[in-house]
């Protein structure tokens, strides 16, 4: 009687290594990739240290500098506003193209593709083409319009703009999800709708975005971390010169990027970088708490 668990427990125990084995290279992956690089920046956040001397513990100095740093809370704030104008209208704007697309029209296919192009191009290429198109003198866009305007050199007009050729970036991608999204959403629900009276306002409002909320939570949590850390078409756009014009476009990544690499302080570098992490895990955490009541996953 005792062989039967005793085999069991042998063929348990078989099984879980296999299981362990297969998991390895993940392990391996997550842990060299992901965790130890966060460790390793806590610990350079710490410290004092210039690439070329050997660092010198100050503890949790870094912090005590950047929280009393004007620089750094502009950052912070260029960083949210730029997220509250790019993320919405990102969002919107990404929903209707993808309901649009799902109705199936003629040439959507063609769409598809065009619409995810500026997507999968190098965001720094972009910057820079934009930024030829948005040159006050010889750009496309001031020819078009018939009148000069100074988008990347006005304070006022330098964030939007930033923000307009983000959207114009990221909302094809952002369309993808939501047309997943709407592919499984049963045709039954319309069709029940539409018997009921309801109009296409009404099925949007009242069907189509409750269904889509575990879609929306995972673009929203997605995009607003890479808002928060867009880096490279911000550096294209303003040539390389952090926050240009007057401090407008001075994201916290080209903050981080600045002083890691051009003034060599890499411990309030990974101090604001360790800062930025915790305020994308607490808005996550936010967004999560929302979402959690409020998504239907079973559409059956």
């Amino acid at each position: 009687m005792s062989a039967v668990p005793a085999s069991r427990r042998a063929r348990r125990r078989r099984e879980a290594l296999a299981g362990y084995a297969l998991l390895l290279p993940s392990i391996i992956g997550v842990g060299g990739f992901l965790l130890v690089p966060v460790v390793l920046v806590v610990l350079i956040s710490l410290t004092r240290w210039d690439l070329i001397s050997d660092p010198s513990w100050v503890g949790l100095g870094n912090y005590t500098h950047l929280l009393g740093s004007g620089a750094f809370w502009n950052s912070l704030r260029v960083t949210v506003l730029f997220t509250l104008m790019s993320l919405p209208t990102s969002i919107a704007l990404g929903l209707l193209l993808a309901v649009a697309v799902n109705r199936g029209l003629p040439g959507t296919s063609l769409l598809r593709v065009l619409y995810v192009l500026p997507w999968v191009c190098a965001p720094l290429a972009l910057g820079v083409v934009w930024r030829w198109l948005l040159d006050p003198t010889t750009g496309a866009v001031n020819t078009l319009l018939g009148r000069r305007v100074e988008w990347m050199s006005d304070p006022s007009l330098a964030l939007p703009a930033v923000a307009f050729v983000y959207v114009w970036q990221t909302v094809g991608y952002i369309s993808l999800f939501f047309l997943a999204g709407l592919q499984q959403i049963p045709p039954s629900v319309y069709e029940a709708a539409r018997i009921d009276g309801a109009g296409p306002v009404r099925m949007l409002v009242s069907m189509t975005l409750p269904l889509l909320r575990p879609t929306t939570f995972f673009v929203t949590v997605t995009s607003m971390i890479a808002s928060f850390q867009v880096f490279d078409l911000v550096y294209g756009l303003t040539g390389a010169a952090r926050g240009y014009p007057a401090g407008s476009t001075d994201i916290i990544a080209a903050h981080i990027y600045d002083e890691a690499f051009v003034a060599l302080r890499l411990g309030r570098a990974a101090a604001m970088a360790v800062l930025l992490m915790v305020v994308l895990v607490a808005v996550t955490l936010l967004q999560q708490r929302y979402f959690r009541r409020r998504i239907t996953y079973d559409m059956t």
